[in-house]
Parts: structure tokens; C-alpha cells; sequence
């Protein structure tokens, strides 16, 4: 069976990761999944890599944006984002791989956003359960946000990992920092969303529906440091502690268009 999805454009965002992304679009092709248009956003990556993208780009019919020096998670979204000229965007970075069977879930979740005109986003991988939760339907549940609840994990509402949002979305929440590490550009948008009164819808099964492939050959680009990652329980405290309180300021004081 073919499943066409015409109001939907995948973003793959790309970084010296040429054989994860053919995994990826192959991915794709083995379930038989068409999108109204596919880009690959290349954040200038090597020689090597760029021409496996063009040979690529012939197999797989994705338009491919390429930049000559690498500019940063920010710039390659932008650019990325800029190109889709459908209703929604499917954005997903190019170390993930959908399981068999997305399909439906991408339509049900498809089908939630025409219904629901708030919904901004819908959210297909985690790495943990946001912990408030307001069950939907079809395995999808509403993010429900207050300051007032406790725990820094309220926060990631937004978040980087595949999710299918809304063509409206840079004009409401703005356009990602520029200039900044990854981390630090993927928590200024989960701010300005909370801000700007985001929702967003997040599939319970958060590990159900992506892998997270990091290969010998192509492992991760991202890095933190020791601290952000260890899993003492004296540091584990004092992070979740230091979170919770700047996590509360940097709201409080966020201003649109900062980022």
C-alpha cells in the first residue's frame, strides 16, 4: 500500500551523515511513504559527503540546500524551513530512522492538526515521557503546561526530535538562534513555544515510532559535557535544581524576537 501525504514536506537536516540519511530515505521508500516534497538541509558538510548528497538527491527526487561553511543547527533549519512550501513540515534530523508501520501514526497525527487548529505540533520521539499528559486519542496525548507545575521537565514541551508542525510556525514562534550550540538553539525555541503559547501533542509510545542511529562510521555530531550528562545523584540533584530555577527566569523574562 502507498501512502501520499501532499500537504507534507520532509525536513532532513544534514551534517556529515550522507549513509544515515540514505538509511533514512530508504526507510521511507521500503513502507512506501510519499511526501508532497522532500528537502535535505546541508550545513556545509565535506566533499565527500556533499557529492554522495547530489547522487542522493537523483535516487530520492529531495531538493538539496547546501551552504559553503558549516553555520550551525540555527542556519540549517532556517534555510531548511524556508524552502517547504506545503501546509506542514515533517522535521527530522538525519540520525533517525522511522519503524514499519509510521505511516499510520504520521496520518493520525495529520488528522489531529486539520481538526485542531491550536495544535502547533505533534511530537514522535522523546527521551523521556513528559510528565503532564492529557490523553487524546490514537496513542497521542495534549502537552499540558503551567509554571506552576513542578519540575524543570515541564519545560521541554518543544523539542528537536521528529515532529510534524505547521507552516505558520516561524511566524508565530520566530526563527531559530543563529550563532549558538545546538543545545542552546533548540532551548531558546522550547522557550519562545511556551512564551508564545505553543501545544503540542506527544505520542505516549515515544519510543515506538524512531530510532536514534549512531553508527562506528557516522556517530553523533552533538556533544555535552560531563556535567549536563552525568548520572551521580548528588549532580543529577543540583542540575534538576539549577534547571528548575533558570528555566523559570529565562521564561519569565523572555522577549519575542531575543533569539
Amino acid at each position: 500500500m502507498t501512502y501520499i501525504f501532499k500537504t507534507i514536506t520532509l525536513l532532513v537536516t544534514h551534517y556529515n551523515r550522507s549513509q544515515s540519511l540514505q538509511r533514512l530515505l530508504e526507510a521511507f521508500a521500503k513502507q512506501h511513504i510519499i511526501f508532497g516534497d522532500i528537502v535535505v538541509s546541508d550545513d556545509g558538510s565535506k566533499a565527500d559527503h556533499l557529492n554522495r548528497l547530489v547522487e542522493l538527491s537523483e535516487i530520492y527526487g529531495f531538493r538539496l540546500i547546501t551552504t559553503p561553511t558549516n553555520r550551525g543547527l540555527g542556519n540549517n533549519i532556517n534555510k531548511g524551513q524556508d524552502a517547504v512550501e506545503t501546509l506542514y513540515t515533517l522535521y527530522v534530523q538525519e540520525d533517525f530512522d522511522p519503524f514499519p508501520g509510521y505511516a499510520l501514526h504520521l496520518q493520525n497525527a495529520l488528522d489531529i492538526m486539520d481538526e485542531r487548529k491550536d495544535v502547533d505540533m505533534v511530537r514522535f520521539y522523546a527521551y523521556f515521557k513528559y510528565p503532564y499528559l492529557k490523553p487524546y486519542r490514537d496513542g497521542f496525548s495534549e502537552m499540558m503546561f503551567s509554571i506552576w507545575k513542578p519540575g524543570y521537565r515541564k519545560f521541554h514541551v518543544y523539542s528537536d526530535h521528529p515532529h510534524l508542525r505547521r507552516n505558520s510556525f516561524f511566524h508565530k514562534f520566530g526563527r531559530y538562534a543563529e550563532g549558538e550550540k545546538g543545545d542552546r538553539t533548540e532551548f531558546l525555541m522550547a522557550i519562545s513555544f511556551l512564551k508564545n503559547k505553543g501545544k503540542a501533542m506527544f505520542y505516549e509510545d515515544f519510543k515506538g515510532l524512531f530510532d536514534q542511529v549512531n553508527s562506528a562510521a557516522e556517530p553523533t555530531t552533538m556533544t555535552r559535557s560531563d556535567m549536563r550528562q552525568s548520572d551521580n545523584p548528588f549532580i543529577a540533584f543540583i542540575r534538576m535544581i539549577y534547571r528548575n530555577v533558570k528555566h523559570n527566569y529565562d521564561l519569565l523574562t523572555f522577549k519575542k524576537g531575543q533569539h
